[in-house]
């Protein structure tokens, strides 16, 4: 199988970072023909035409600060940090569910880069170390304190996610979170820590979240997810021993998934329904991917 189309990654924007430290050709960005990336909170606006809403930078609040998205066909792409925005660090809600299923593979890359950017904006008004207000630097990809004893620079920060099928004779562990719909299962996943490797915290969060301890952990592909700002590091692993301890504080079930019931729910769900066993994450999820990549080494 090759690499699939990986949702939120493949946007066609030119970062242009020779630009973000140049006050003077951002400045020069900033005319008459730059794009302004139109969002309702961090909720991207549909256009009629079913692709993401641009509009000018007059439609901007004066008061908001723009971040540079980056270049596209010459023209400068920004997006508002505007003052009442709250920071969100909340799971995908069903607007951005919504938008996942209409949005083109490009346009879904630019609205997600464009979300993880200005909702890190939004949680960093202040500064980590000393508590002083901060400044938007850089174009928008860096914050100074505003302290004249502290002067700390901050920076856009991605997290670390795990995200692991595990394997044990032809057949998949997978777990259900209690906010999951019903019948609906998905890959285990968790933070890595600071100290670890990718490896160690497969490891780790398969141990404590059902008790299975793993070998052989390799990694697959991975997917950039803006529900804050996250980097789902795809993996698959083998397990010898399948008795499952649940953490319930983690999850509220985990079982082993046949092959036949994988391949079944993936069909499904291309349907809109639930497989006869389980319902499987929506085709545009990593954890939808790396089931659909075990499945057809299977064949």
């Amino acid at each position: 199988m090759s690499t699939p189309m990986i949702a939120f990654a493949g946007s066609p924007l030119d970062r242009a970072d020779h630009l973000r430290a140049n006050p003077e050709g951002l400045q020069g960005l900033m005319n008459a023909s730059a794009r302004l990336l139109r969002l309702e909170g961090l909720d991207p606006v549909i256009a009629e035409d079913g692709t993401i809403a641009w509009g000018s930078l007059a439609d901007a609040d004066p008061a908001s600060e723009l971040v540079f998205l980056g270049v596209r066909d010459e023209r400068g792409c920004f997006a508002e940090v505007q003052p009442s925005l709250l920071g969100n660090g909340a799971p995908a809600g069903p607007r951005s569910w919504e938008a996942m299923q209409l949005l083109g593979a490009e346009d879904l890359a630019m609205y997600g880069g464009a979300r993880s950017l200005v909702g890190w904006h939004a949680r960093h008004r202040y500064c980590a170390q000393c508590g002083a207000s901060t400044k938007l630097a850089k174009g928008g990809w860096q914050r100074d304190c505003q302290s004249e004893t502290c002067k700390a620079e901050h920076f856009p920060r991605t997290d670390p996610v795990t995200i692991m099928i595990v394997e044990h004779n032809d057949s998949l562990l997978l777990g259900r979170q209690p906010r999951f719909p019903a019948k609906s299962y998905s890959a285990l996943a968790g933070f890595v820590e600071p100290g670890e490797t990718i490896e160690e915290a497969v490891a780790r969060e398969t141990m404590e979240e059902a008790g299975v301890t793993v070998r052989d952990v390799h990694y697959i592909f991975c997917q950039p997810w803006p529900y804050p700002s996250s980097l789902m590091i795809g993996c698959h692993a083998y397990a010898d021993d399948p008795a499952i301890t649940v953490d319930e504080t983690e999850l509220e079930d985990a079982r082993w998934f046949s092959r036949a019931d994988v391949a079944d729910a993936l069909e499904a769900i291309e349907r809109g329904e639930a497989g006869e066993a389980f319902q499987c994450p929506p085709r545009f999820a990593i954890a939808h991917m790396l089931m659909r990549w075990w499945v057809e080494q299977g064949k």
